[in-house]
């Protein structure tokens, strides 16, 4: 009797299932047909041989970061190899004009294009502010950027789409709905295989707040929901044609995640090297003393107090009147109210230490001062725990200061790495191992300093525009055959 009960109502509810299966299978493919109608339709009315259209979704292009500076070139290595390609950015800056966008791209990073882009302004970018979704930010963050896509794809259909700011859930809605070939690139993974080891172990950080990890409930149910988040951002990736990430920190993870090995590669981001090589590299003179500098954005995964301990623990550590002195200089851009607090916060922290008359602050600097604390400065410091690639400590190694970054991501694994045999800068994980490091740099002859400045300098060619060019073209041809 309970078996004749269940099949009445399992077998009604798997044909109503299959039926609401068919009809949503039959409303997509309508709307397949219906884009690509329209983008024929579209198309009809332009003279001569039909452009290739390749349009890159950026919905902050105008923010003048190293993100954007691999957009620019990326668009200005297909406008040199391609000649049939027309070039339009999805972008939600509609604060500014696309004139403005470009001239701001020059003044920027002094990249000039060869051809005119076409802008797809889009009106609803709020729906990808983190601010929006105070709790589950990923998967609000997710689903809003598919909603932002929709409104893209409904004003632009191209023949080839490239995500270049991480929106991978808008992959399968160029596929599937625009029958667009797919591309990417991957400055950093929206989850990682740390985040989850982070929760598992509950472990207290920027993004595991401790009220989570204090917790068993909370933490299993948001250990639940990352890995719910990692599958799906796992299948939405796998839509891609090609894959380029940024670094081997990110290739390792998206390969865990994304299971797309054979179209996946690694395209080091274009840096800025050659305005920091311009800076003369001579043996230091003798000096009273000695800075030490740290470029970076004032948020709180830099970890900027552990930069301050650590140099409190090497000024605590160091022989009373030994000379010459030493400086720590912050610098760094404050985006918003919070990292004001911030940078109030770490002022605090010197005074707590000790150290306020040797911590200086340089905030939102014109890039003729950064340059000069940088010529200026013995050590580049970098703190950040699992940086992504870090354009910050290439450009401390091209500037000609002796790089000190944590021992892990990208400096670790292709930044601060022997080349030619030679060490081109050191790593270090806590307050005492940084101290050490510190230490021990200052304590290497100017000569020894100058043979390890001489190599990063070396080391950092292959982090330029050219290299970038080349490796960049190399892994979007398929996307062109």
């Amino acid at each position: 009797t309970c078996f004749r009960l269940l099949c009445s109502l399992l077998l009604p509810a798997l044909f109503l299932s299959g039926i609401l299966c068919v009809c949503l299978v039959v409303l997509l493919w309508g709307i397949r047909l219906w884009i690509q109608r329209k983008k024929q339709l579209s198309s009809a009315g332009r003279d001569g041989k039909q452009p290739l259209l390749v349009a890159f979704f950026h919905p902050y292009c105008n923010a003048g970061g190293g993100g954007e500076r691999v957009l620019w070139c990326a668009i200005r290595t297909l406008q040199k190899k391609y000649r049939n390609v027309t070039c339009v950015v999805y972008t939600g800056d509609r604060d500014a004009t696309g004139e403005e966008i470009i001239e701001g791209a020059f003044r920027r990073f002094n990249i000039k294009l060869i051809h005119p882009v076409k802008f797809v302004f889009l009106e609803r970018r709020y729906l990808v502010e983190a601010s929006l979704y105070p709790h589950f930010t990923l998967l609000g963050q997710s689903l809003g950027s598919v909603f932002l896509g929709w409104e893209a794809l409904l004003k632009c259909v191209p023949d080839i789409y490239i995500d270049s700011m991480g929106y991978a859930f808008t992959l399968p809605l160029f596929k599937y709905l625009g029958g667009c070939r797919i591309g990417c690139y991957v400055h950093y993974p929206t989850i990682s295989t740390d985040m989850l080891s982070v929760v598992r172990n509950q472990d207290t950080r920027f993004n595991n707040a401790a009220f989570i990890t204090n917790s068993p409930f909370f933490s299993k149910f948001k250990l639940v929901y990352y890995y719910f988040f990692a599958f799906m951002y796992g299948l939405v990736g796998s839509c891609s044609d090609v894959v380029m990430v940024n670094s081997s920190w990110t290739l390792n993870h998206i390969l865990a995640l994304w299971k797309a090995g054979a179209c996946t590669s690694v395209v080091y981001p274009p840096c800025d090297v050659q305005t920091f090589l311009d800076i003369p590299l001579e043996v230091e003179r003798s000096t009273s003393e000695y800075s030490i500098v740290s470029v970076g954005q004032f948020r709180p995964e830099k970890d900027h107090p552990l930069q301050i301990r650590a140099f409190a623990k090497l000024l605590k550590e160091k022989r009373v009147g030994q000379q010459p002195s030493l400086k720590l200089v912050l610098i760094g851009g404050c985006r918003n109210q919070q990292d004001e607090e911030r940078v109030n916060n770490l002022k605090c922290l010197c005074e707590e230490l000790g150290v306020s008359d040797d911590v200086i602050f340089r905030i939102n600097i014109p890039f003729e001062e950064l340059k000069r604390h940088l010529s200026e400065a013995t050590i580049g410091l970098h703190t950040m725990w699992n940086e992504h690639f870090g354009i910050g400590v290439v450009e401390c190694m091209a500037a000609g200061t002796v790089i000190l970054a944590h021992n892990s991501g990208g400096p670790k694994l292709d930044i601060v790495v022997a080349y030619e045999g030679r060490i081109t800068g050191f790593l270090a994980e806590d307050e005492d191992s940084y101290a050490e490091a510190m230490a021990y740099i200052f304590s290497l002859s100017p000569e020894k300093r100058l043979e390890i400045r001489e190599n990063a300098r070396r080391s950092v060619h292959r982090f330029s525009d050219q290299h970038f060019e080349e490796t960049f073209l190399l892994s979007v041809e398929p996307l062109f055959k």
